[in-house]
């Protein structure tokens, strides 16, 4: 999920900017706030830095695999192509 210090950040900075007024309500305005930036933020689908990385590294190493069986493929097809002379049948080989 998201980094619980980043969300005190955000909510400390909504509540710097808030009227003098409402800034006296301090910790519950704080809580409150992050309270809601939980639950909207909870409701978005996102992945963690930590998930994406894992992921990422899972995608190079299939690109990696798929670029080699690539490069195999087309060397046993270069192989299939040069060892496979025109077939004649025995038809033609006696004429």
């Amino acid at each position: 999920m998201l980094d619980p210090k980043k969300l005190e950040e955000i909510a400390r900075q909504i509540q710097n900017n808030l009227p003098s007024g409402i800034k006296n309500m301090g910790e519950e305005a704080e809580k409150r706030i992050r309270t809601v930036l939980q639950a909207q933020l909870g409701k978005l689908d996102m992945v963690t830095r930590e998930e994406f990385d894992v992921q990422t590294n899972v995608l190079l190493r299939t690109r990696e695999k798929l670029n080699t069986l690539e490069e195999k493929l087309s060397v046993l097809e270069q192989q299939l192509t040069a060892n496979s002379a025109p077939l004649k049948l025995d038809d033609e080989q006696s004429n």
